[in-house]
């Protein structure tokens, strides 16, 4: 790597509190109309580079509540018109490389790290973190770390290193020091509204989340949207649940709404509702694939499913049951319950046929039950077989239903 230390003209002397009055006016005041924190945290080091101050390499660490990762990062290098981010799952906190790191100091309470890189210096008192080493081979030589703290003991992590070859100055380390609390005060902002976003996905699915954040919180107020409709349910599960141990049906439901909605959201499928064992998938018809996305789904499901179900033969459990119910037609999202307590739900006769197909498989035992609707829509004849015309409960006339005997040839 190539230093800038020649060229790069350290700020002048008793200009840093400009410097720092007026990126701390930046942070505070003009960049409201910017949602991200990595675009901020970008803009901050060129233009702490631009000023002179020879930030090379700076992070964001953060604690995040989202039911996949604890912890993301922001990375920034010199001539990154972009920030790196990177996730950390569940469990990351026991790993070598947090254990044996500044981030992990930092949140176990220390106000500030520092460490020098430049040769001659691995003497220095405190921990010799493997990262120091890494930086030295960027050609990075000072390294420095605060916590960023938010409300509730909320604690996080910024760092920022150096490629001068005398690395920071020490006005330069109080400018850094003076941009923190913005920063966090900033962060926080950005932070908690990607939390709520991630919240809302979690519980409520992407789509009603949008609705959601974009006004949609009062009684009544929602949107239609044409969909190809999946209603997934367990079998005996009642008997199961009154007969195993709580924890072992925490997960059995866990395992099969793996299997059922990992492939529903990897084809674009979006889950609106869990049900007790059963689930509602819709497949918008905005994407001119969604019959035959929905039917790839279908495909990799029943073989997850088939793949638990040996293990659960294998541990003398008996193999688990499911219907699914599939139609197509308008669904509506809207806001449903009292004044003070909503439920952001999907109603809609489309809706009810596919949960009448759904509890028809038990009678006509088959696994996977298809509206005539819905396989014109997919444009698959091979691979089904007409059961006739049934009548569903409250839906008026007999409906023709067609049970897919094999996902492969309808999706040739």
């Amino acid at each position: 790597m190539t230093t800038l230390s020649s060229t790069l003209a350290p700020v002048r002397r008793g200009a840093e509190q400009q410097l720092l009055a007026d990126l701390n006016d930046w942070l505070m005041t003009r960049t409201h109309d910017e949602r991200f924190i990595d675009n901020i945290f970008v803009e901050l080091c060129a233009r702490l580079r631009a000023a002179g101050v020879p930030v090379a390499r700076a992070t964001l660490n953060f604690h995040i509540q989202h039911p996949q990762f604890m912890g993301a990062s922001i990375l920034w290098r010199t001539g990154f018109a972009e920030a790196e981010l990177r996730t950390f799952e569940h469990g990351a906190q026991d790993s070598s490389a947090y254990v044996n790191s500044p981030v992990r100091e930092i949140h176990l309470g220390a106000e500030r790290i520092r460490r020098r890189l430049a040769a001659g210096r691995s003497a220095e008192k405190g921990a010799n973190y493997p990262i120091y080493e890494e930086l030295r081979g960027e050609g990075l030589t000072d390294y420095v770390a605060w916590p960023i703290k938010h409300t509730l003991g909320g604690r996080h992590v910024v760092s920022f290193a150096a490629d001068r070859e005398a690395g920071f100055r020490e006005a330069e380390i109080a400018l850094l020091a003076g941009l923190v609390p913005a920063l966090s005060l900033v962060s926080e902002v950005r932070l908690k509204n990607r939390l709520a976003r991630t919240l809302l996905e979690t519980y409520v699915g992407p789509h009603a989340s949008a609705e959601i954040l974009a006004g949609a919180i009062t009684r009544g107020s929602g949107t239609t949207v044409s969909a190809a409709i999946l209603v997934c349910d367990l079998r005996d599960f009642t008997s199961i649940s009154e007969l195993w141990p709580r924890d072992d049906v925490i997960e059995l439901l866990n395992g099969y709404f793996d299997a059922v909605c990992g492939p529903v959201e990897a084809h674009g499928g979006e889950i609106l509702k869990f049900i007790g064992d059963g689930l509602l998938a819709i497949f918008p018809l905005d994407r001119p694939t969604a019959g035959r996305d929905l039917l790839m789904a279908v495909s990799e499901a029943q073989a997850a499913m088939a793949r638990l179900n040996e293990g659960h033969v294998a541990r003398g459990r008996a193999p688990l049951g499911y219907g699914m119910g599939i139609h197509v037609g308008d669904v509506m999202y809207g806001n449903i319950g009292t004044r003070r307590r909503l439920d952001f739900t999907v109603i809609g006769p489309a809706v009810n046929v596919a949960s009448r197909l759904e509890a028809l498989t038990k009678e006509l035992a088959r696994p996977v039950l298809l509206s005539r609707a819905f396989a014109d829509l997919a444009r698959c004849p091979a691979g089904l077989e007409s059961l006739g015309s049934y009548p569903l409960r409250g839906l008026g006339e007999p409906l023709e239903v067609l049970a897919l005997n094999d996902v492969r040839c309808a999706m040739e």
